[in-house]
């Protein structure tokens, strides 16, 4: 007797028996038992093998909305044949499968070349994922049909590098490094390469049609999960492996822990009551703000607003004799130098607008106001209406004859503001002088200020873009300053078209996204040799001034490192210039030891026949924390005779040093440098400027206040080179984007730092040495007596003489120091005669 099986379906008063048949749903109770016979008796007669539900359930594949489904086979159902694989699929497997061969060409060096544990665990980890996903990606390709790449491919002559892969010479250098220099160099590396993995991931995903395949999707969730995770634990390690001891500084507002280096802090004032906010003297931020650190944010300066602590944030600075200005986007503070390790605070201005930037020029005060809550008036209610004959953007004049009592007596509007000014020199013979001011915020409207527009040049030949603004002062009636020329400097020389420069967007794979260059955020002028510096937007520039009102471009270059051209600095000399990149536009942390060493960095350049040559990137070799916002910043010349030497400002960074002298290879000679405002929130905070005056460095904090520091003598830098660079006339100036030459006068000091240089490399014979040492204390003592001494005035001269040859017959430095010495000892000679 054949097998059967019973299927009765339990059905309740109510139920449909067939779900497809509405008009049953109410049926009789009495009919359950009827129907369930009907049911027994036609399971009877049916074999197992033909009831089967599962066989006979249909497979449906719904239409686009308002169109009809359709029924489908189990193997249609099953069917991912269709499936699209993009080239770009193809180019991604493949590429990814080089990409991670090098890596594991990178790991196998560890072994041999690290003593650390943790590097080796590291190295296992990254072998054993990257194995397993090359296996994977091989398999993917060959069940497809296509190319299998062999794992060597990527040293073929003719192979384009995927990001983040390394170039033979980095490789070369990873090969020959050991210890602590491979391990963090390794790391480095390492970094850079996984994120050019997650580049490759993020172009992938930008092509339409990509990545449909779900092994393919899954497999680019992987990297982007498994990539960041990875680098975030080398970036901790790397951090970790550092000695220097800024690295895990206590992070505090007035606590915070410090380090430092051949330099120490001599004083520390805090933010003068009206300049901060006293709820909130740290400026931590608002939790319930949005967060203002958005990688996909625009990365120049043109961002607006800043972060609610720019408000009350110190900014820029100026000397003048005694007498130094401290800019805030509040207003400005003016203290007493008089007593340098003990600044007194004279007066405070309130006038709210930003930046604060500040010059001095005679009793004249400059200052750039930018924000568009500034007014005329220096009222601190701001401006609510769009347009409005109460609103201030430009550059303010303001009499400083009465330290105590300074009154605003000009002010003259621009389209775009002014973030930054600079004075080109002295006042000319009619008693002007002339001041380039770089606007980089938005235009304002027309309705505003008559003849303001923010159109494409190629619209308005008129645009208030593409150009700086060139106002002339009057010293003796500075309420009649005025704009007095828009040169079209950013222009084609070929073509006229005056959008002529970097107009904005990447270099290409793993290069920095740049800025178009429609502004300059700061130019740098040196009056002495005609010539300006001006670091704007996606470009270096270089200028001749010599005709202040109308400065021409001599000169241009980019940086694929660069995101936005900040400041520019010559060397004391004008034979070369640094300029700095503000990657992230000062508010991010840019100095994570993940963060790439060319962004975010100084570029110095040469100037040979009037052009600019790349020589090297610097940037703060100590890693800062994801808490600290950290990128060059401003600073200024160490007028060490003989060497080229930069204080620089990076924000949370601290206060580096460096020599330049070789232009391919600055080095570090000394730092300072506090833990981050917050422990866990990036709270904006640190050194705006750091600048060299009368022998001190006096840097503003831009949350905490003035603090005043010292070189101290060290291997890199001796008791007499400072104090030769400490010697100063009483009366002098300083402007941050005005450089005069500096002039060392014939003072035994400066022949004893040439000395010193010149010992240093080993140029001297020692008995000659000890025979100028003696010659220049005898100097001394009778200088300091007034007192003639034609003897050593002889003596004086005859070193002179043959310095002189010594440095005819040398070349570089070496001769220019022989040469230098000379020249002070004449000087000295002619003296005591």
């Amino acid at each position: 007797m054949p097998c059967h099986t019973l299927y009765i379906r339990s059905l309740e008063p109510g139920s449909r028996i067939f779900p497809g048949e509405a008009q049953m749903t109410h049926v009789q109770p009495q009919f359950f038992q009827a129907a369930a016979r009907i049911v027994i008796a036609v399971a009877v007669l049916v074999p197992l093998t033909v009831i089967d539900s599962r066989a006979q359930a249909p497979i449906i594949q719904p239409g686009a909305p308002g169109e009809p489904s359709r029924t489908i086979s189990a193997e249609d159902a099953a069917d991912l044949a269709n499936i699209q694989v993009t080239d770009a699929d193809v180019r991604f497997m493949q590429g990814m499968i080089s990409h991670h061969a090098q890596a594991l060409e990178m790991t196998v060096l560890v072994e041999e070349r690290s003593d650390r544990e943790a590097m080796r665990l590291l190295s296992e980890r990254i072998e054993l994922s990257q194995e397993d996903e090359i296996a994977m990606m091989q398999g993917w390709l060959r069940d497809r049909g296509l190319e299998v790449r062999a794992t060597d491919a990527h040293r073929a002559p003719d192979f384009v590098r995927m990001p983040g892969m390394l170039t033979d010479e980095e490789m070369e250098q990873l090969e020959q490094a050991a210890g602590f220099e491979f391990d963090a160099l390794f790391l480095e590396l390492m970094i850079e390469h996984h994120e050019g993995a997650l580049t490759m991931v993020a172009n992938l995903l930008n092509q339409r049609g990509s990545a449909q395949d779900s092994v393919l999707f899954a497999f680019t969730s992987d990297i982007r999960s498994d990539q960041n995770s990875e680098i975030e634990r080398m970036t901790a390690m790397l951090e970790g492996f550092s000695p220097d001891p800024r690295i895990n500084l206590a992070a505090g507002y007035a606590d915070a822990g410090q380090a430092l280096s051949n330099m120490e802090l001599v004083a520390a004032l805090p933010k003068p009551d009206g300049f901060f906010d006293p709820d909130n003297p740290e400026g931590l931020p608002n939790p319930d703000a949005d967060d203002a650190d958005d990688d996909d944010a625009a990365e120049g300066e043109d961002r607006e607003p800043r972060p609610s602590l720019l408000n009350f944030g110190n900014t820029d600075m100026a000397f003048a004799g005694d007498v130094l200005i401290a800019g805030n986007y509040h207003g400005f503070n003016m203290y007493n130098i008089g007593f340098p390790r003990s600044p007194e605070l004279l007066s405070s201005v309130v006038c709210p607008g930003g930046q604060g930037d500040v010059s001095v020029v005679g009793n004249l005060l400059i200052y750039s106001v930018e924000q568009t809550r500034g007014r005329l008036d220096c009222g601190l209610q701001g401006v609510a209406d769009p347009a409005s004959d109460e609103r201030f953007r430009g550059i303010r004049i303001f009499d400083i004859a009465d330290l105590r009592a300074p009154r605003q007596v000009g002010a003259v509007q621009t389209c775009r503001g002014s973030h930054t000014h600079t004075v080109v020199g002295e006042p000319d013979s009619d008693g002007n002088v002339y001041v380039y001011v770089s606007g980089t915020s938005s235009v304002r409207p027309g309705e505003e200020l008559e003849g303001c527009s923010g159109d494409s040049p190629f619209e308005d030949p008129d645009t208030a873009l593409y150009s700086i603004d060139v106002i002339q002062i009057s010293m003796t009636r500075p309420q009649d300053a005025s704009i007095v020329g828009r040169p079209r400097i950013f222009s084609d020389p070929e073509s006229g078209v005056i959008a002529g420069l970097w107009d904005g967007g990447d270099h290409g794979d793993g290069t920095q996204s740049t800025s178009v260059t429609d502004d300059c955020h700061d130019i740098t002028s040196f009056p002495e040799i005609d010539m300006a510096a001006g670091a704007c937007a996606g470009n270096g520039i270089l200028l001749d001034i010599s005709d202040r009102a109308n400065p021409v471009r001599v000169d241009q270059v980019i940086d694929p490192g660069f995101a936005y051209w900040h400041s520019a600095t010559f060397n004391n000399d004008g034979t070369k210039v640094i300029f700095t990149d503000e990657w992230g536009g000062g508010g991010r942390p840019r100095c994570r030891a993940s963060d790439p060493r060319e962004w975010g960095a100084n570029a110095i350049y040469d100037i040979v026949d009037g052009r600019l040559q790349f020589r090297s990137h610097y940037k703060l070799p100590a890693p800062q924390s994801a808490q600290e916002n950290c990128v060059a910043h401003n600073g200024s010349l160490v007028p060490v005779p003989g060497r080229d030497i930069f204080v620089q400002a990076w924000y949370q960074g601290g206060i580096s040093v460096i020599d330049f002298t070789d232009s391919a290879n600055p080095v570090e000679i000394a730092f300072f440098d506090r833990g981050p405002l917050h422990d866990e929130e990036m709270v904006m905070g640190g050194y705006w400027s750091a600048y060299w005056f009368g022998g001190l460095i006096y840097g503003t904090e831009i949350a905490r206040g003035l603090d005043v520091l010292a070189l101290t003598p060290s291997e890199h830098l001796t008791e007499n080179e400072i104090a030769a660079a400490s010697l100063r006339d009483p009366d002098a100036l300083f402007n941050p984007q005005t450089q005069t030459r500096h002039v060392w006068p014939a003072e035994p000091v400066v022949a004893r730092a040439y000395l010193d240089q010149l010992g240093r490399s080993d140029a001297v014979e020692t008995v000659r040495a000890e025979e100028l040492r003696a010659a220049l204390d005898g100097a001394e003592d009778a200088l300091s007596d007034g007192e003639s001494e034609p003897g050593i005035a002889e003596a004086l001269e005859t070193l002179a003489e043959a310095f002189a040859r010594d440095g005819a017959e040398r070349s570089g430095a070496t001769g220019s120091r022989f040469l230098a010495l000379a020249e002070t000892l004449e000087g000295l000679a002619n003296r005591l005669r």
